[in-house]
């Protein structure tokens, strides 16, 4: 019988009723079995979250960032132990667990160094004879405590991107972890326990769905955080209008191959990797590829060699680059939409076929904007490649779709890489690579469908704050 591995409530470790089986997307065996938090456990956390505020936002700023500092190193030490657990309860590859870890390192070290820099501004006001002597010194204070809703596909580093800005302000966050994925999350709350902070800072509630509208809606949870879909965002955000609510949700991700390029098999090998990588669940993992008319008929073959080259396969082998599925519904969902996709005229130049949750990368071209695959967010190995002729043209597809995370654009020039930054309505622009990059310390979030707010450490603290002013009088300034 395997163990049952306890959720932390205000700090603590905690059984609660019923189990929740954790399975590998890759072998069907069973990685764990998580206790589930009952609705008065829920209660508590939430009431412990409240009742903590003002002890955390207290502390000096360097309490706060030693915490982050040891979250950081301690995460670090146990790096492998980290990795192994993101591939076997999510199916990631190996490969980009590590790559996964490294970036949850960075992530708590950028939060520690922002607490330390966290001040606020001073202003004078005796611009106006009225405001003589007059001095404003504007601070930022946590909105109050967060809940975080986090996803499946980065269990470790989109669950360290609610706690690290959160203990940074100073507020207290409750974590409700992917279903699918919760070892992770709370293998981290074990780390975040061993610091000073404290206890009630976090907790870490593996939460039946049934239960998570009273938590939503709950007015001692003023900010929520949620990495997810454009439905389940859209449903919270209808739920709780007067909460401040962050939504990092999804994309359809485009890449450009302008004709100045000069490696374009180095681009397709690139645009290859990063539309598959993760098996494609990434927000902004490749799916639309938009190559200029000039080289399209030369890229198109490359790109298929590429996507056929890439190594597939059990998660555990270092070398492979392509895992599974996180479920069979999603892995059958996406190859119906292929088999939607070439029916209505599209053509299949690799992949496809499916084996369990195992999804062979595929690359499509020609696909009707009516099917599922030509206008929705695929999440899944599958990308499109569409021709277009000119600038003009080919920011008009990108734009045309209803998400708007980011965007790559494989350009030499100049004047290319900030008309793109000023006309593509996106989050980000990245030039010269493909869009599935992202820094930690950066602005990342989206327009339109794909969001509102932004994750990186400095810009998430300011969406969990707001600005309060203190005037000071009778100054000789």
């Amino acid at each position: 019988m395997t163990d049952i591995t306890p959720f932390w409530l205000a700090g603590e470790p905690t059984f609660g009723e019923g189990s929740l089986d954790v399975h590998s997307p890759y072998s069907g065996d069973l990685v764990g079995r998580v206790s589930l938090a009952t609705s008065d456990q829920i209660e508590q956390a939430i009431a412990a979250a409240d009742a903590v505020q003002a002890e955390l936002l207290g502390l000096p700023a360097h309490v706060r960032a030693k915490a982050l500092d040891h979250i950081s190193a301690r995460i670090g030490q146990r790096a492998e132990e980290f990795a192994a657990l993101i591939t076997a309860e999510n199916g990631k590859p190996l490969m980009w667990s590590r790559g996964e870890v490294s970036r949850a390192v960075s992530t708590f070290r950028w939060a520690a160094e922002e607490a330390r820099r966290w001040s606020g501004e001073l202003q004078r006001l005796d611009t106006d004879p009225n405001a003589t002597g007059r001095l404003g010194i504007t601070r930022r204070f946590p909105r109050g405590p967060v809940l975080g809703i986090a996803p499946f596909n980065f269990p470790l580093n989109l669950v360290a991107h609610k706690v690290a800005p959160a203990i940074a302000v100073g507020a207290p966050v409750l974590i409700k972890p992917a279903s699918a994925t919760p070892l992770t999350a709370l293998l981290l709350a074990e780390i975040v326990a061993e610091t000073e902070l404290p206890k009630a800072s976090l907790s870490v509630l593996p939460i039946r769905g049934g239960q998570m509208d009273a938590v939503n809606t709950d007015p001692r949870l003023p900010v929520i955080s949620l990495t997810g879909s454009d439905e389940v965002g859209d449903r919270i955000r209808q739920a709780a209008p007067q909460k401040q609510v962050i939504l990092e949700l999804g994309g359809d991700a485009a890449v450009m191959v302008e004709p100045d390029w000069p490696d374009l098999r180095g681009a397709a090998e690139r645009i290859a990797l990063f539309g598959n990588y993760q098996a494609g669940q990434s927000c902004i993992s490749v799916q639309r590829v938009l190559v200029h008319a000039d080289v399209y008929d030369a890229f198109v073959p490359l790109l298929t060699e590429a996507v056929q080259a890439l190594r597939t396969g059990d998660p555990n082998d270092p070398a492979t680059q392509v895992g599974p599925m996180i479920d069979e519904q999603n892995a059958q969902r996406i190859t119906e939409w292929i088999e939607e996709a070439t029916r209505a005229g599209a053509t299949l130049h690799t992949g496809g076929g499916r084996q369990g949750t195992q999804v062979e990368p595929a690359l499509l071209s020609e696909v009707p904007a009516s099917t599922s695959l030509g206008s929705k967010e695929a999440f899944a190995p599958v990308m499109t490649v569409i021709r277009y002729s000119d600038l003009d043209e080919g920011f008009r597809i990108v734009n045309g779709s209803r998400y708007g995370l980011q965007a790559g654009i494989f350009t030499t020039k100049v004047d290319v890489a900030f008309r793109a930054h000023r006309e593509l309505v996106v989050g980000g622009v990245i030039v010269g690579d493909v869009p599935s990059f992202r820094a930690d310390q950066m602005p990342y979030g989206g327009w339109k469908a794909s969001g509102t707010g932004r994750e990186g450490v400095a810009s998430a603290m300011v969406d969990l704050t707001d600005e309060r002013i203190l005037v000071l009088t009778g100054l000789a300034l």
